[in-house]
């Protein structure tokens, strides 16, 4: 075999009007998936949980097979989508008479921020880190954790979230990007500090070193008072 071989690397041992062929597999699989996302009703995978994630997948790599290798037959793809299709209408009528199956295959939301604070330990136990979060939050207008009262991750991955009014916004941690405020492995000044990884906030007298006793973390940033822009 010759290396860089550009006719080997373009088309192997496939005749050039295969490609033709491909192009016609691609429109049919195309239109496979998107009849079952308009099946399950959804605008996009933002919008799905888990489980149609799940399923999704499953009919996407049967059509990628169909779509590029000729040996491939094209009626069973079709089989597959139906099979998924059914399959997806019965797990959702199930779901609608179990919690629990609900819970297993779609998830639960997750509390990620409660009275002004990352619920650590919620989101610890999850597996999940909190740059993701703050990500959204950000996006959402939030420069600190204490202008939350509560903030949910939904199954869908979306995160709802409910503020406190002005005049109840409470000192939290800065969200902002990294090089937007001050991190401290020694406090300059007395005051209230944040710890940068779980928001835990400690009153600190200048010159204090200690790592956070929630998280064992040793970074600080001075505690954040901003209210809301809208």
């Amino acid at each position: 075999m010759k290396a860089f071989d550009l006719h080997r690397m373009a088309l192997d041992k496939v005749p050039l009007d295969f490609l033709g062929e491909v192009a016609l597999r691609s429109l049919y699989t195309f239109v496979l998936v998107f009849l079952f996302l308009k099946i399950t009703g959804r605008r996009g995978v933002r919008q799905m949980s888990l489980f149609e994630v799940l399923i999704i997948l499953t009919l996407g790599s049967a059509a990628g097979d169909v779509a590029f290798y000729d040996d491939v037959p094209m009626l069973p793809v079709l089989v597959v989508f139906i099979t998924l299709a059914l399959l997806y209408r019965f797990v959702m009528w199930l779901m609608s008479h179990s919690e629990k199956l609900e819970d297993l295959l779609e998830g639960k939301p997750v509390v990620i921020v409660e009275n002004g604070e990352l619920a650590w330990e919620k989101v610890h136990a999850e597996n999940m880190t909190e740059f993701e979060f703050f990500m959204e939050l950000r996006l959402s207008g939030v420069e600190q954790l204490g202008q939350i009262r509560l903030a949910i991750m939904e199954t869908n991955g979306q995160i709802s979230v409910y503020y406190f009014q002005d005049d109840e916004v409470k000192p939290g941690l800065c969200i902002l990007p990294e090089g937007c405020s001050e991190r401290f492995t020694e406090v300059p000044e007395a005051g209230d500090y944040v710890c940068v990884r779980c928001s835990k906030i400690v009153a600190m007298q200048k010159g204090e070193k200690q790592s956070c006793p929630r998280c064992a973390n040793p970074e600080w940033s001075k505690a954040s008072r901003a209210v809301r822009v809208t």
